[in-house]
C-alpha cells in the first residue's frame, strides 16, 4: 500500500500519538499532526496549516512563473499564510451568499512580500497574479468530495 501511491496523496495513522499520520504524495514522507494542547504531539503541521502551505506554495510558484515569464526583476517572492475562522456575519470582504448562511467561515489572509526593484503598477499586477493561483481559485469555488470506502 505505501509503495503503491499512483497520483494521489495517501494518509494514514501512524500508530504514535492520537493524532499523528503520515502523509505520502509521490515520493515524499511528511508528517501531519495536532497542537499538544489538544492532543497531539505537535510532530507536524496540522491540516489547516497544510491547506495553508498549499496556498502560500502555490502563491509563490504563479508569481514566480509570471514574474519569469514576463522578465519582471522579482528578486525573491515571500507569502505567510493566516487562518481564522470567522462568523459569516462579520466578515466585511465576504460574499452576500455567505453572510446569509450564519455560522462561522474559513478566512484566510495572505500577505506577499515581493523583493526587487519594482514600480506600483508592476506589484499591483504581481498581486493580481496571486489571485489566480490555482489553489486560490480552488479554495474560492465550490468543490466536490467523493468519499467512497476502499476496504483492505
Amino acid at each position: 500500500m505505501e509503495n503503491d501511491i499512483g497520483n494521489g496523496v495517501v494518509v494514514r495513522e501512524t500508530g504514535q500519538g492520537k493524532f499523528q499520520a503520515m502523509v505520502m504524495a509521490g515520493r515524499h514522507r511528511m508528517l501531519a499532526d495536532e497542537p499538544e494542547n489538544v492532543g497531539g504531539f505537535d510532530s507536524g503541521p496540522s491540516p489547516y496549516e497544510f491547506l495553508s502551505a498549499a496556498l502560500g506554495s502555490c502563491t509563490v510558484m504563479t508569481v514566480r512563473m509570471y514574474a519569469d515569464h514576463k522578465n519582471i526583476p522579482l528578486e525573491a517572492v515571500r507569502v505567510e499564510i493566516l487562518h481564522d475562522k470567522i462568523h459569516a456575519d462579520d466578515c466585511a470582504e465576504c460574499a452576500e451568499e455567505h453572510a446569509q448562511k450564519g455560522g462561522k467561515i474559513d478566512r484566510f489572509e495572505r500577505k506577499i512580500t515581493f523583493v526587487g526593484d519594482l514600480d506600483d503598477a508592476t506589484r499591483a499586477k504581481l498581486l493580481e497574479i496571486a489571485d489566480k493561483c490555482p489553489v486560490h481559485r480552488t479554495l474560492e469555488a465550490k468543490s466536490l468530495i467523493v468519499t467512497r470506502e476502499e476496504r483492505a
